[in-house]
């Protein structure tokens, strides 16, 4: 059960409008938090903080639901009545039966949920909280009321919490409350009836920060949070992915179908003045065989299946169904650093504005990159990587990067003066500037500016990264804000270098060989981005940010099918970005590590990021990588294509075997003075030939089956279901004429004949149809071939053991062995034939 802890400021009062002092107090902490005892103990009172799932997975739910869908209810329900009006054999024969295909599915359900809970362990979202004094770092799930979390950009707050220091804090609360603009966060108490957008000092569940430091201590945690309610109203919606629509799609096949054949075998029986209880059975027994049983149980083994070979490739799946997005994408957008490029930014030097090397302008760069407390970014890791201010300075206040002013300032003394030193995009530090440094002199911007922007394409066009460098003197100050960030002084320029990976151009091309098309997105400039884009492969005109803006969203979804370079872009335009790409029914993924990239992450059918993003990134992704290369995610989309193959091999294939076995059933029942098969016959033949799908997971995959992107495809499915489910009954009926025309079988003769006949062609039919390619040219896996060994040799011996008494079933002779036989391998040739001119590939 998750934590439902709330804590007032006293007097009924919301935490966010009493005293901060009052506020902690009710914590029973302090500002410097909890004891690491205290907070063991609170943790094992109120439980995790997180919030309460939908249903337990894991435990007796789990059980009870293999046992709860309408037509196994009505199941039990006429197999009770049978018991009670005396058929107490025949109704407990089919509830062992309901029993085991239940705790069949239930021990592989709860086996795959385990195994995910394990892979989730290695992307969890970690929170630094201050605990014994001392910043330690826990999993977000394990904070609890009382704890003071310390919060950097690129955090997410991890519950709901008062602030208690802010040093320029900014937080995006658009998971909450819709507001696209950072909120700055203080401590001072707003009036209880503040908006959600206006209450200052509070912070909430599911947000996250932008900018800036601070920290916070705990008052609500789990389902008491204010995220829990917005939580729970996304959770009613209907909102699915394409996996899950695609199940959808297929039970409503399947109901459809089921619905028709049953109740004309039920009218038949019925006309034929069969006994109302046993027909009863028979029908609903039918419906059961119809559908696939174990395909809950299937699919979560096979995705959970998938989901461990793709960790052990290094790609964590969060989401389980998030593998056929991983496998149906058609177009990938990812940013340029880390991915494409080394991810090792360096310094490539620091110039005055004649391009010349200058001492001064790499120590003023030392000074902002040492002294700001936001996030450590790998530009400010690499003008500090050589050596740090060797100098008593310290930060007088700033004002923190965002990504509409692309600009970092620090306050700080310097020769006895206050100054203002600010760096970030060229285009927007000269935005603040009215003059420039050049040698000894100041000259006004204008007069420079043209030969500023010059060096600044050179360097860029060489492929470097490039900002800008100002100053200015703020005598007297000890504060400043954005106002401050005016009449400034341009003095130089900071070149920084990504090589492309070795191997970039060649993940490229590989992931186009998979139909899948990569572009590229990136805040820097068109220059740089067109040179990095050249070596790996990626040509074309290039759309910046700029451009647009100028965009409808019509406009844009027009245009971005040419174009594989999107270069200074800010978050709002990745997101579009995605919106557009989309918006022709395309499966777009989007990779990216840092704070701007999660509205894209969210916007994409597959979002994807790094164990190393930031928290907010790495919490939005659907899929999370253990290292940031493409070629990693090539391997993760062929293995994703593979489950997702496998499991619509068993959809496919069971299916149509069943969907034959029912026509054939119906077709008998209309003719013979019997049942062709009893309703414990119908269940045993399901569940024991079910079994070997719960293998599939493990089954080998054609190279041909993963080449290019799949999706569900409902009317591929129902043609394959409706072809190969009448050749399945053709040979069927063929049996039926065998054994009633050659062999005068009665009841018990004919239902066994049937049985072994209808398990025989259904489990080699999954041997034949799991391949496009001739059967004995693709070689099943052992677990596959195995079971269906087994299963077999099963089928054939029950008529010989002491439970063909109580199953109905009777010996066969050779010959009639034989014959079945014979027309088993007539089958395999028919679906030989039948196959290679049907499409291969039927999903799309």
């Amino acid at each position: 059960m998750s934590a439902s802890t709330r804590v007032g400021a006293g007097h009924g009062e919301p935490f966010w409008a009493g005293s901060l002092t009052s506020v902690v107090a009710a914590t029973g902490s302090g500002v410097d938090g909890l004891s690491g005892i205290a907070a063991a103990q609170r943790s094992a009172r109120y439980g995790p903080n997180r919030l309460a799932a939908a249903r337990d997975h894991r435990g007796w739910r789990l059980l009870f639901a293999q046992f709860t869908s309408p037509i196994m209810l009505i199941l039990i329900v006429a197999t009770v009545i049978s018991m009670v009006l005396g058929d107490f054999t025949d109704g407990t024969i089919i509830l062992v039966i309901i029993a085991a295909s239940g705790g069949l599915g239930f021990w592989q359900e709860h086996s795959a949920g385990r195994a995910v809970d394990a892979l989730l362990a290695r992307v969890r979202v970690q929170v630094e909280v201050r605990r014994d004094g001392r910043e330690i770092s826990v999993p977000a799930e394990n904070v609890t009321v009382g704890d003071v979390v310390v919060l950097r950009a690129g955090d997410i707050v991890p519950a709901d919490c008062r602030v208690i220091t802010s040093h320029a804090l900014l937080v995006d609360e658009a998971a909450l409350t819709g507001e696209p603009f950072p909120v700055d966060k203080l401590p001072d108490p707003v009036p209880a009836d503040a908006p959600p957008a206006e209450r200052r000092c509070a912070l909430f569940a599911g947000t996250h920060v932008v900018s800036g430091a601070g920290t916070a201590i705990v008052v609500q945690t789990g389902s008491a949070t204010e995220f829990a309610a917005v939580a729970a109203e996304l959770a009613a919606r209907d909102v699915t992915t394409g996996f899950e629509r695609g199940m959808t799609a297929f039970g409503l096949l399947l109901m459809r179908a089921m619905v028709v054949l049953v109740a004309v075998i039920f009218a038949v029986n019925l006309v034929l003045h069969r006994p109302l209880v046993e027909s009863l059975l028979f029908s609903l027994a039918l419906a059961v065989g119809l559908t696939p049983q174990l395909l809950p149980a299937i699919v979560a083994v096979s995705l959970s299946a998938g989901a461990r070979r793709m960790a052990d490739e290094r790609v964590i799946v969060k989401r389980l169904d998030a593998i056929e997005d991983f496998g149906a994408m058609r177009v990938l957008c990812t940013d340029k650093t880390g991915t494409l490029t080394d991810g090792a930014i360096r310094l490539g030097g620091a110039y005055d504005l004649h391009g010349r090397p200058d001492d001064d302008v790499l120590r003023l760069a030392r000074l902002n990159a040492a002294l700001q407390h936001g996030f450590p970014n790998p530009m400010d890791q690499a003008i500090l990587a050589d050596a740090a201010p060797d100098g008593p300075e310290r930060c007088l206040d700033e004002v923190p990067y965002d990504f509409t002013r692309k600009r970092l300032s620090v306050l700080t003394v310097d020769a006895g003066t206050p100054v203002l030193i600010t760096k970030g995009a060229v285009d927007t530090v000269l935005d603040v500037c009215g003059t420039a440094r050049v040698g000894t002199e100041t000259h006004p911007l204008a007069s420079v500016r043209a030969e500023i922007q010059r060096r600044f394409e050179q360097l860029s066009t060489a492929g470097y990264r490039v900002i800008a460098v100002a100053t200015r003197a703020m005598p007297g100050r000890a504060t400043v804000t954005v106002a401050d960030e005016t009449d400034m002084t341009v003095v130089g320029l900071l070149a920084f270098h990504d090589r492309p990976k070795p191997r970039a151009a060649e993940a490229v091309a590989d992931l186009a060989a998979l139909g899948i098309s990569v572009r590229m997105v990136t805040g820097d400039n068109r220059l740089a981005a067109t040179q990095v884009a050249q070596q790996v492969g990626l040509t074309g005109p290039v759309l910046t940010g700029a451009e647009i803006d100028r965009l409808s969203d019509t406009d844009l979804a027009a245009q971005v099918a040419r174009i594989e370079v999107f270069a200074e872009v800010e978050p709002l335009h990745k997101q579009r970005l995605v919106a557009a790409l989309r918006a022709d029914g395309s499966t777009v993924g989007f990779l990216g590590d840092g704070i701007n990239d999660a509205a894209a992450l969210h916007t994409a059918d597959v979002g994807i990021s790094v164990d190393t993003a930031v928290d907010v990134a790495k919490q939005s992704a659907a899929i999370v990588l253990l290292d940031k290369d493409l070629a990693v995610v090539a391997d993760g989309v062929r293995l994703g294509r593979q489950t997702f193959a496998n499991t619509l091999k068993y959809v496919r294939v069971t299916t149509s075997a069943n969907f034959g076995n029912m026509l054939s059933m119906a077709a008998a029942a209309a003719f013979l003075p019997f049942l062709p098969l009893l309703p414990r016959q119908i269940l045993l033949l399901n569940f024991l030939t079910d079994i070997p799908g719960t293998t599939i997971a493990t089954d080998t995959v054609d190279p041909e089956q993963v080449r290019r992107p799949r999706t569900w495809n409902i009317a591929s499915i129902r043609t394959f279901m409706l072809v190969f489910g009448a050749l399945s009954s053709v040979f069927d009926i063929a049996t039926f004429l065998v054994l009633r025309w050659g062999f005068h079988a009665p009841a018990a003769f004919f239902r066994t004949g049937w049985f072994v006949e209808s398990a025989a062609t259904e489990l080699v039919v999954m041997l034949v149809l799991r391949t496009s390619r001739p059967f004995f040219r693709s070689r099943p896996g052992r677990a596959l071939l195995a079971s269906s060994a087994g299963v077999a040799a099963i089928i054939l011996a029950l008529p010989y053991t002491p439970l063909a008494g109580p199953l109905g079933l009777t010996p066969l002779p050779a010959t009639i062995l034989a014959v079945l036989g014979l027309l088993t391998g007539g089958y395999v040739a028919a679906n030989e034939m039948v196959k290679r001119r049907f499409a291969a590939d039927t999903t799309g």
